[in-house]
C-alpha cells in the first residue's frame, strides 16, 4: 500500500541553538566567538559526545553534549556553524525539516564533524577534540554544497572524503576531499545531478531526497530518493574511481514489493545491501546484488524513516515519527527480515533522526524526539532487550543559556567515541 499524502506529509522538523565555550576549568583558553555554555563544566571524564543541530533560519548551530561513562547524556555547549538552516516547504508545518537522514556527521577516524546549512547552501567542517569531544573547532570557512538545499552528508572509512546530498532545485550529489588544516576542497567530476523536480527549499516529504551513504568497500556511493505516490522513489547509485570522482550516471535501483518511499539506508555488514526504512511500508532490505530484495510491512506504524545499527546486538533499530515507537529488525544471512521488537518512547515525542555509540563495550541508541525538546536514550542489553534508561531534556538548559530553540527545527544525531 501507499502512504496518504497527508500521513506522508507529517515526517518534518527543525532545530535552533548557538556555538561553543571550552569549561569553565579551562577558562585560560580562548572563548570561541558566539560560544553558550549549557552546562556549569564539561566532563573530563566523558566516554564521547553526541551532537545534533538547531537548522534555525537565521544562524545554524551545533549542539553537543558529552556521553558519561553510563551512556546518558548531558549537553554541554552549541557551536556557531557560520551557515542558515531551512525548514522544507510543507503543509501542515512540523517536525524533520530537512526531510532526511544525516544533516550532521562524526568521522571517528578523521576526527571531524560536517554539517549541512541548508538555508545557505553550504557545508561546515569542525575539528574534534578526541579527548574532549565536545569541543569542537570550525575548519576554514564553509564551502558551497554543490548545489541547494543539502540535507545529508556521508564520511567515507578513513574521514579524507565527505559527499553531500542536495535536494533543492540544483539537486543531486557533491564530494569533498577533508583537510584538517584548512577545511573541504572539491572534488574535481563529482557534482552530479538526480534530475529531480524539486524547489528550493525542497518540497516534501514525498519526492524529496532523504540520505546519503558510501557502500561498505567505498567503491559506490548511495542516494536514496522518495517517490510521489503512486510513483515510486528509487536508491540512485554511483560509481566512485579512485580519485574520489564519480560516474557521470548514476544506476537507479527501484524498491521492491509495495517499497515507494526509500527514506534512510543502513549497511547490512558482509552483504552487498541496506536496510532502508519506507514509510509507505515499514522498510526495505535491498539487495544490490538482485537476488533477495523485500519490502517489510510493520503493522500500525505511521512514518518509520529512520535507522542505525547495533554492533553489539547485531540488530537495526528504526524510529517512527509518528507513533513515536524505536522498532528493532533482525537481517538474517538469507537478507531475511523480521522484527523482534518495538519499544514505546513518550508519546507524540516524534522520534526522528537516530545513532547508537559503544561505550565501554556496551551499545546505547540515542534518539532525537523534538516534540518533546528531548533526546531518547536506551542501552541495548542484548538483542530483544532495549531498555530505555534516560530522556535529556534539551529546553531546559538551552533556555537558561539564552538560547531559543524550535521543536519543528531540530534536526540530525550523530556521535563519536573516544577512542
Amino acid at each position: 500500500m501507499y502512504f496518504s499524502a497527508a500521513v506522508i506529509t507529517s515526517v518534518l522538523g527543525v532545530s535552533s541553538l548557538v556555538s561553543a565555550l571550552p569549561m569553565q576549568s579551562r577558562a585560560n583558553k580562548t572563548t570561541p566567538k558566539g560560544t553558550k555554555m549549557m552546562t556549569s563544566e564539561t566532563k573530563l571524564d566523558a566516554a564521547g559526545a553526541a551532537y545534533f543541530i538547531t537548522n534555525e533560519g537565521d544562524r545554524n548551530l551545533v549542539v553537543a553534549a558529552s556521553i558519561n561513562s553510563d551512556g546518558t547524556l548531558n549537553l554541554d555547549r552549541a557551536v556557531v556553524t557560520h551557515g542558515s538552516g531551512a525548514h522544507g516547504i510543507t503543509d501542515p508545518n512540523g517536525p524533520d525539516a530537512l526531510f532526511s537522514q544525516g544533516a550532521i556527521k562524526a568521522s571517528a577516524k578523521g576526527q571531524v564533524l560536517a554539517t549541512v546549512n541548508a538555508g545557505s547552501n553550504t557545508v561546515s567542517l569542525f575539528s574534534i577534540n578526541p579527548k574532549t569531544p565536545t569541543e569542537i573547532s570550525l575548519i576554514g570557512n564553509p564551502v558551497s554544497s554543490g548545489g541547494e538545499f543539502p540535507m545529508s552528508l556521508a564520511f567515507n572509512a578513513d574521514g579524507t572524503r565527505l559527499c553531500t546530498l542536495n535536494g533543492g532545485s540544483v539537486n543531486g550529489v557533491a564530494c569533498f576531499t577533508v583537510n584538517k588544516k584548512t577545511g573541504l576542497s572539491p572534488i574535481a567530476n563529482s557534482v552530479r545531478s538526480l534530475n529531480l523536480n524539486q524547489t528550493t527549499p525542497a518540497t516534501g516529504p514525498a519526492g524529496s531526497a532523504s540520505h546519503i551513504i558510501f557502500s561498505e568497500d567505498g567503491k559506490q556511493l548511495m542516494a536514496s530518493v522518495k517517490g510521489v505516490p503512486p510513483t515510486p522513489g528509487f536508491i540512485a547509485l554511483f560509481d566512485v574511481k579512485d580519485d574520489g570522482s564519480l560516474s557521470a550516471d548514476f544506476k537507479k535501483v527501484a524498491p521492491p514489493g509495495n517499497g515507494a518511499l526509500p527514506f534512510s539506508m543502513t549497511l547490512i555488514p558482509g552483504k552487498n545491501a541496506v536496510l532502508s526504512t519506507d514509510p509507505a511500508v515499514g522498510f526495505d532490505v535491498f539487495d544490490l546484488s538482485g537476488n533477495s530484495s523485500s519490502a517489510v510491512k510493520i503493522n500500525g506504524q505511521s512514518a518509520t524513516c529512520w535507522s542505525s545499527l547495533s554492533k553489539k546486538t547485531g540488530n537495526f533499530y528504526l524510529t517512527d515519527i509518528g507513533t513515536s515507537i524505536v522498532t528493532e529488525v533482525k537481517v538474517d544471512n538469507n537478507l531475511k527480515a523480521s522484527i523482534v521488537a518495538q519499544y514505546n518512547q513518550t508519546k507524540n515525542s516524534a522520534t526522528i533522526d537516530n545513532d547508537v555509540a559503544t561505550i565501554n563495550g556496551k551499545d546505547f541508541l540515542y534518539v532525537l524526539a523534538p516534540n518533546t525538546t528531548s533526546i531518547e536514550i536506551l542501552s541495548l542489553e542484548s538483542a530483544g532487550n532495549a531498555k530505555h534508561i534516560s530522556t535529556l531534556d534539551i529546553a531546559g538548559p538551552t533556555k537558561a543559556a539564552g538560547i531559543t530553540i524550535s521543536q519543528f527545527n531540530l534536526q540530525g544525531m550523530t556521535t563519536f567515541v573516544t577512542q
